[in-house]
């Protein structure tokens, strides 16, 4: 049974993840911030790690409960910082968000790989946001994180290859407790980011996304059928940006 260690795996789309990843019949560790975990309980069957992302104690701590070997590995870790002019933004604010978002993709990135080098067919994924390209005004240190995020990305597909293919999913806003406070950082019931039905109006596709719509493409690239891809980002958004 192939072993998936999904990083954020209580937020929704991790929640979503998971799920189907059991369908498909892999084994599924989740790491993810204690309030996290208590708020939404893991499945039946499903390893729960207590981790603080930006911590590399807690980080190395956490991997080291996960055994010699890894096949797939998932960052959904993130947050962004309510929306706020670049030259407004205090520079705690900006290192907050950096630490949680930069630093913790850094620390679980360098963790996942000797692990995954041990495993079957071995893939990682690194969750972006079309923010990291297409740039839109008030998200200015989220953006910036994940726009270092897919030089990262790009960075460890050429330096873990041939052995471990290292891709990105850069999805659109998705309906999930991120666009409310966040997984583990609010009680998930702020007030929304944006504007829902004015956001999917500018969509090709008429609708915000769904979790589901960002699992596809995840476990796409994390499957047999991209064995030939690496270094690449899949942008899910409805047509709302094409590169």
């Amino acid at each position: 049974m192939r072993h998936l260690a999904v990083l954020g795996g209580a937020g929704g789309i991790g929640r979503a993840l998971v799920a189907r990843a059991l369908r498909e019949g892999w084994q599924v560790s989740v790491l993810d911030l204690p309030a996290s975990l208590a708020r939404h309980p893991v499945p039946a069957g499903v390893r729960a790690i207590p981790i603080e992302g930006s911590d590399e104690r807690s980080v190395a701590a956490a991997f080291a409960q996960l055994g010699d070997a890894l096949d797939g590995f998932v960052n959904l870790a993130g947050f962004a910082s309510p929306m706020q002019r670049l030259d407004e933004v205090e520079p705690a604010l900006w290192d907050e968000v950096v630490t949680g978002n930069l630093r913790t993709a850094f620390l679980s990135a360098r963790a996942a790989l000797p692990l995954l080098a041990k495993g079957e067919a071995p893939a990682m994924v690194l969750m972006v946001s079309g923010l990291a390209a297409f740039t839109r005004p008030g998200y200015g240190p989220y953006a910036a994180c994940k726009a270092a995020m897919v030089s990262m990305t790009k960075t460890l597909a050429l330096e873990a290859a041939p052995v471990v293919r290292v891709n990105a999913v850069g999805p659109g806003a998705v309906d999930t407790a991120f666009l409310r406070g966040g997984t583990g950082r609010s009680k998930e019931d702020q007030p929304l980011r944006l504007d829902m039905a004015a956001y999917a109006a500018m969509i090709p596709l008429k609708r915000i996304a769904l979790p589901d719509d960002v699992v596809g493409p995840t476990l796409f690239l994390l499957g047999p059928d991209s064995a030939y891809m690496t270094g690449q980002v899949l942008w899910v958004n409805g047509g709302a940006y094409m590169p």
